[in-house]
């Protein structure tokens, strides 16, 4: 059973969990809930109103395979401050991008050009949203619509600067609203007319996609407890972003789990480096520290923590 998505922002090696909710990309968490509650109700075995048993089978496998997980990338304060850096990396790279740019659906092709920018897409997404879950031959097509609008939304606040929309040999090329001329205009002159202003701190880069596409690999490894091929993900992750706090963390983790205490304290000591509050790090380092203490005592097996104090207790 296939839930393969290649449209919208899909295209950019990116889970475009909004989209698979049915919800704008500003979307408060208890929106975010609430409609989710609603979608589980609509798929889950037990309230699923879809006569056909393989659409009810489709249904289970959809809300427990996708639905599910894209609601968990909202379920904590952190995993949420995360997906939103990745969203905004993805926003840039779709201004980038915006040359090879296909849009396909109407509605995508309409917001491209929409007056009101905010009220034209949040119209748009409602209104798939009504019909996203109603059969099994809707949701994806839904789904696909809603990241295309995402996909031309993102392009649109990105490019305040004038840049127009490459939307392909089928649809019109975007030109600056109104609103947007304003808005940029506006940039232009605070910038003119601040003397001497104090340069800004350096921004902090975003996530790059392709390493956390590496680090959600290495999770699934690691949840199988394969930590062999996770390690692997990880060094992959680590060429791309040698300072990724996260992909670190997991390392570290990683090495723990294979009795590697050396080398976990060393990934460890990278991840608190980049980010000392990074909950996996923090967790392997309880992890070390009960270990150490439990070696201390003769109840840690033999040689796991050798490499720490230089040799087994005599």
């Amino acid at each position: 059973m296939s839930f393969e998505m290649t449209k919208g922002l899909f295209k950019y090696d990116f889970t475009d969990q909004h989209a698979i909710l049915g919800v704008p990309l500003d979307a408060e968490y208890s929106e975010i809930r609430k409609r989710y509650t609603k979608i589980a109700r609509r798929l889950h075995s037990d309230t699923c109103s879809f006569e056909d048993q393989a659409d009810k089978d489709w249904a289970n496998q959809f809300l427990s395979k996708v639905v599910n997980p894209a609601y968990n990338k909202f379920s904590k304060e952190s995993d949420r401050k995360e997906y939103s850096l990745l969203l905004a990396a993805i926003g840039k790279r779709v201004l980038k991008e915006q040359a090879k740019m296909q849009i396909e659906s109407e509605a995508a092709k309409q917001l491209a050009t929409a007056k009101d920018l905010e009220e034209a897409y949040k119209t748009a997404v409602s209104k798939l949203a009504l019909k996203q879950y109603e059969s099994v031959a809707e949701t994806q097509d839904a789904i696909a619509q809603i990241s295309e609008l995402n996909m031309v939304y993102l392009l649109r606040k990105e490019r305040l600067g004038g840049v127009g929309v490459a939307a392909g040999s089928s649809a019109k090329a975007a030109t600056p609203t109104s609103t947007e001329k304003k808005a940029a205009e506006k940039k232009a002159a605070e910038k003119t007319a601040t003397v001497n202003p104090t340069p800004p701190p350096p921004p902090v880069e975003p996530p790059d996609s392709q390493t956390e596409a590496y680090c959600r690999r290495a999770q699934g490894f690691m949840d199988s407890k394969n930590y062999a091929k996770a390690s692997l993900e990880l060094r992959e992750a680590l060429k791309r972003a040698p300072k990724h706090s996260k992909a670190h963390a997991m390392l570290a983790m990683c090495y723990f789990e294979q009795n590697q205490a050396t080398m976990a304290k060393l990934e460890m000591n990278k991840a608190l480096a980049s980010n000392p509050e990074e909950p996996t790090a923090l967790e392997v380092k309880k992890k070390l520290e009960q270990a150490a203490a439990k070696a201390k005592k003769g109840e840690e097996k033999p040689g796991f923590f050798a490499s720490l104090f230089g040799g087994k207790k005599k």
